[in-house]
Formats: structure tokens, sequence, C-alpha cells
């Protein structure tokens, strides 16, 4: 049997992380996902991740950003309070990926540009004549033998 699903939405609140008595961590999330459909409707997906999966997602994800999931599907049951028996689906989520680069709100948080001073050398832009001095500050280049002296390269 094949029970497998991508889901691809936006964090609708933070992930709430939990763990169980044994310690071990479940993280439970809902995603935001659109139909492809002229109305645009929504749907609002409930998720649990398990374990190292969980604690990712807690970490470096949160409220508002696109994830990609993926998981299988799974049929939670419980009685409510009334003693009604109650059933909802959940994806059960083995994998999470970003879906969209990081968001640069605070221009504080980038990090700093380098100083020319920090800058290689521009071997484009160099006289012939200084390309053996420059190309001495990028190791591992390759260094070819002049074994006769025309300046051919050895082949």
């Amino acid at each position: 049997m094949l029970n497998n699903v991508t889901l691809m939405g936006r964090l609708v609140r933070d992930p709430e992380l939990r763990y169980t008595q044994n310690q071990t961590p479940v993280a439970s999330f809902s995603l935001a996902c659109e139909r492809d459909t002229k109305d645009k409707t929504t749907d609002f997906i409930d998720c649990t991740a398990w374990r190292h999966t969980a604690e990712f997602i807690n970490t470096y994800m949160g409220k508002g950003q696109l994830i990609v999931v993926t998981g299988r599907i799974q049929i939670r049951q419980w009685t409510d309070k009334d003693g009604n028996k109650r059933s909802a689906p959940e994806i059960n989520v083995d994998n999470a990926y970003f879906a969209e680069s990081k968001r640069k709100s605070d221009p504080d948080e980038r990090p700093p540009m380098p100083s020319d001073a920090d800058a290689p050398p521009d071997i484009n832009n160099a006289p012939p004549s200084d390309l053996d001095a420059l190309m001495q500050n990028f190791p591992g280049t390759v260094q070819f033998a002049d074994d006769d002296g025309d300046g051919a390269l050895p082949y």
C-alpha cells in the first residue's frame, strides 16, 4: 500500500514543541495550503513531526514561512469531553524543507561586507607581467613546467 504525501504551504503559527514521557520531541503545526482553483480556497492541514525532524522544524521554521513537508496521512482518533468519538486527518511528517530564501527584514542582521583590503586581487584586469605574482595568492592553482622555454604548454 502507498501512503505518501508532499505538501507546500505557509506555517499558520510557530511550531509547538513538546516532549513525551520518554523525552521524545514532538512538534505540532498547521500548514495553510492554497488549492489550485479560481477562488484560491485555503486548506489548513494539521501536521506532526517527531524526533530530529521536530527539533529541526521548531528551531529553524516559523510563522508565515513557506515550507515543503513529506510524510503520510494518519487519522487521529479520540473521545471528546462529552464522550463522542472524534477523528481528524493529520500529516505525520518525515522530512521538512525550506521553500523560499530567508527574508531580509532587518538590515542590521545582514553579515558585514568585506572591505576592499580583504578582497582577493583582480586577476582579470592585471597586466600580463603581474599575472605570475597574482597567481601566487591563489593556492591550488596548477603550475605548468616550460621545459624548452618557448612559453608553450608541454603537450
